[in-house]
């Protein structure tokens, strides 16, 4: 229970607040101004909620000390009020009246000392939208506040999209768009946003800040995952682990969680201490299945992982990992059959394959098997040709089992 507040200390201890924020925009500190906007996480928040509960008139007294602020001000008090109370919709309506007036002011100032609290200002209203939408979900109500998040953040975003110094600040925001969007389901979104940062003449990406830039790759190469464009999904996301900081395990386990996936699809397996270090074992029965030809042990680590991979969107990406696992086993069959019969080992019989995926469990006639051996041939991952008449595969004798080198299937 919090002790008692005099109306003369909570006087004292919101006007305190409000002279601090005044001073921090006239003196031009973008770190002070960006602690005092953060309401979901700023130190000693407690001390200025109390004195806002203990002093409810608090809205006449920052219009009436700060008239020209007022704007600004007064809502960002409410939102700070509202939160402590833990009236998360509330506080949402309130910061993002606030966040508005402090977007045109921005717009107003000449330099981007205030960058850094733009910044938090956009943080923060993706954070409170979150809980916002949480809350309204849990009374029956309409959970909007993400939406309309999105939609300040992409006025922010023109404000620094422009020629000059401020432009330096559109990648956060863009990121921070991005993870609205990626939680909403609606990443066709990033598509505009992407081709302003891509094309525009008023960017270049090495100016940047680097953990932008690896908060920006990761995203965008989990796009390209989801659109199936693994050779750019690659680059992108190995650009991101490769510039991640280091002792950030939490975010190089995000990256890889997307990154191995495509590194399967484009025949390269990684090494399962990597797996270990990072606790991505779910990843490792898919490995053995592609090293090994063994289809049952794949369909059994999707069936075993399923919520968890088609939570991450990798879920189809790994299914079409079977013809590589196709490709395997006949490989496989092939090296045997050159041991015990080395002239005819270029000739595999379907019925052979057949008696395989029996032994693994997977019941498959000789026409169904045939439909998969001619899509191998036709991805070119085996060079060959059908005997249809006596159902025979017959591998080229130079490099029947082409490899991935880097391509997807």
């Amino acid at each position: 229970m919090a002790a008692y507040l005099s109306m003369g200390e909570a006087h004292r201890r919101i006007g305190d607040y409000l002279s601090r924020v005044v001073d921090a925009i006239s003196s031009s500190d973008g770190a002070a101004l960006a602690s005092l906007v953060a309401v979901s996480s700023a130190p000693g928040s407690t001390l200025l909620s109390d004195a806002l509960a203990a002093f409810p008139d608090f809205p006449r007294l920052a219009g009436d000390r700060f008239p020209h602020l007022a704007d600004l001000l007064v809502p960002l008090l409410r939102a700070i009020h509202s939160h402590s109370l833990q009236r998360f919709a509330d506080a949402y309506s309130s910061f993002e009246k606030a966040a508005n007036a402090f977007l045109q002011e921005f717009r107003n100032w000449e330099t981007p000392w205030a960058m850094e609290a733009m910044h938090t200002v956009a943080l923060e209203i993706r954070l409170l939208a979150e809980k916002a939408d949480r809350e309204l979900t849990t009374t029956g109500k309409n959970p909007d506040k993400l939406q309309a998040a999105g939609s300040f953040l992409m006025k922010v975003f023109g404000a620094l999209a422009v020629k000059g110094p401020k432009r330096i600040g559109a990648l956060y925001v863009t990121c921070q768009l991005f993870k609205i969007y990626f939680r909403l389901g609606t990443v066709n979104l990033c598509r505009s946003v992407i081709r302003s940062i891509e094309t525009a003449r008023n960017f270049d990406f090495e100016d940047f800040p680097v953990k932008d830039k690896v908060t920006y790759m990761y995203y965008t190469g989990r796009l390209e995952v989801f659109n199936e464009n693994f050779l750019v999904a690659d680059q992108k996301l190995t650009y991101a682990l490769m510039h991640c900081n280091p002792q950030s395990e939490s975010n190089l386990r995000r990256i890889l969680k997307f990154l191995i996936p495509v590194k399967l699809s484009i025949g390269v397996l990684p090494k399962r201490t990597l797996l270990e270090r990072y606790n991505l074992l779910e990843y490792a029965d898919v490995m053995t299945s592609l090293k090994t030809g063994d289809l049952r042990l794949l369909r059994q680590a999707l069936d075993r992982h399923e919520d968890q991979f088609l939570k991450s969107g990798v879920y189809l990406v790994l299914e079409k990992l079977e013809l590589q696992v196709y490709q395997r086993l006949v490989k496989k069959i092939h090296i045997i059959q050159r041991q015990k019969e080395p002239a005819k080992a270029h000739q595999i019989k379907l019925d052979v394959v057949v008696k395989a995926l029996k032994w693994l469990e997977i019941d498959m006639d000789v026409d169904e098997v045939e439909c998969i051996m001619a899509c191998l041939i036709y991805k070119n991952l085996i060079k060959g040709y059908f005997a249809h008449k006596s159902k025979v595969l017959v591998l080229s004798k130079q490099d029947p089992f082409p490899k991935l080198n880097g391509k997807p299937v």
